[in-house]
């Protein structure tokens, strides 16, 4: 078997490092995001122990009970 020419190695090491760099990313971002069905746990991981109760009608942006 003939050993591949340079610009054969060069399109293969580009190609590897295209696709460990979008894995790479694909990974940072799934990791970042929250998918739907896992919406309401976001809050709770984002602010522990600081969440209002689970009917927040009656709550303002403050945190105020609205009379």
């Amino acid at each position: 078997m003939e050993t591949p020419n340079r610009n054969r190695r060069i399109f293969i090491t580009v190609f590897i490092l295209f696709v460990a760099l979008f894995i790479y990313i694909s990974y940072d971002m799934s990791s970042r995001t929250t998918a739907p069905w896992n919406k309401p746990k976001q809050l709770e991981r984002a602010l522990p122990g600081e969440l209002p109760e689970k009917d927040t009608l009656g709550i303002d942006s403050l945190l105020k009970e609205v009379k």
